[in-house]
């Protein structure tokens, strides 16, 4: 059966037309110094021949065509000829790929602005904003790395289909981490070349400032949540060796808990934390020798009860008040550790 359509890229299907094949042949000779439109019509004939072999139901797509067009020349013995075809048609994707992306980055800019795209409400933890925007942006190139480079197309396809859900694809890197405090209380926060290291805190509100800058700064390498775990437990001892009394230590948590949610995260959100509570001193740590300053203490953490429970209330009262204006804080997300 004679070709009688064509399926563009888009897959409109179109009127199929000889002539264009041979000129496409004829331009990719005359670029090599051919002249000779007699044979670009002879290989056009050619290739129409194994195309319509190929579509015996008359409907042909452009990159098939193309395909044949290289092997017609090929085996033709026209290297030279079918060798700029291969370069123009690479340079013609190259540039529908580029035209795409300009295409794909406006949409998504004007997505964004108009609130055309239900991804932009998604994380309630984010807000509108310059810097919502540019992650917005960032996140759709990441989605389709994993998408197209990493995941295999079973799956991709599964997701792309609703058949099952990836979370946080617009971010490169793992979901959550969790981080040993007791690593913190002997070396100090420190450990990022190039940057600002402090020694291990002596004081509460100078440990708490470190686990601030800890979780800041471990934020942008994960998706999800930045974890500490036996907060109370550690923390109670620098109340007694402070000689803090409920006042102190309820101001300095204030501290702590305000500055946990600045929006310092990309897309103008603030970093996803989450503190574990023991209440009472775990089997694994009371017996375990004090970290002050870095240097083991003579008390163990079992010996700080007390401390603890005015630690945990101090903490809590701060939580339920909220903000200047009353409203909770999103973070940290509190995690009471039981145990039978």
């Amino acid at each position: 059966m004679p070709l009688t359509q064509i399926l563009k890229r888009d897959r409109i299907a179109v009127p199929f037309k000889q002539e264009k094949i041979v000129l496409a042949i004829f331009k990719a000779a005359c670029s090599v110094g051919g002249d000779d439109f007699d044979i670009a019509e002879k290989l056009g004939d050619q290739v129409v021949r194994a195309a319509e072999a190929r579509y015996p139901d008359g409907i042909a797509d452009v990159e098939g065509i193309q395909d044949i067009v290289e092997k017609v020349l090929i085996e033709a013995g026209h290297a030279k000829t079918a060798k700029a075809f291969i370069l123009y048609r690479e340079k013609r994707r190259s540039a529908r790929e580029s035209n795409a992306l300009i295409g794909a980055t406006i949409n998504m800019f004007g997505e964004y602005l108009d609130d055309k795209d239900w991804q932009i409400s998604e994380n309630a933890n984010t807000q509108k904003s310059i810097n919502g925007l540019n992650n917005y942006v960032r996140e759709a190139f990441t989605k389709n790395f994993w998408l197209h480079e990493v995941y295999p197309d079973d799956v991709r396809n599964a997701h792309l289909n609703g058949d099952l859900h990836i979370h946080d694809l617009g971010f490169f890197g793992p979901y959550c981490a969790g981080w040993d405090l007791w690593q913190l209380l002997m070396n100090g926060f420190g450990g990022v070349p190039g940057k600002v290291e402090s020694r291990p805190a002596k004081h509460l509100r100078a440990f708490l400032g470190q686990i601030v800058n800890s979780t800041f700064t471990t934020q942008g390498e994960s998706a999800g949540a930045q974890a500490w775990s036996s907060f109370d437990t550690y923390c109670a001892p620098f109340i007694r060796y402070d000689s803090m009394d409920y006042k102190a230590v309820k101001q300095a948590l204030q501290e702590f808990i305000f500055n946990l949610n600045v929006p310092t995260r990309v897309g103008f959100q603030c970093p996803f934390s989450n503190l574990t509570f023991d209440i009472v001193p775990p089997r694994t740590l009371k017996d375990q020798s004090v970290v002050v300053g870095g240097l083991l203490m003579p008390d163990t953490y079992g010996d700080f009860q007390t401390e603890m429970d005015l630690f945990n209330r101090a903490f809590c009262d701060v939580m339920m008040e909220g903000d200047a204006k009353g409203r909770v804080f999103t973070f940290p997300i509190p995690t009471i550790n039981i145990t039978k």
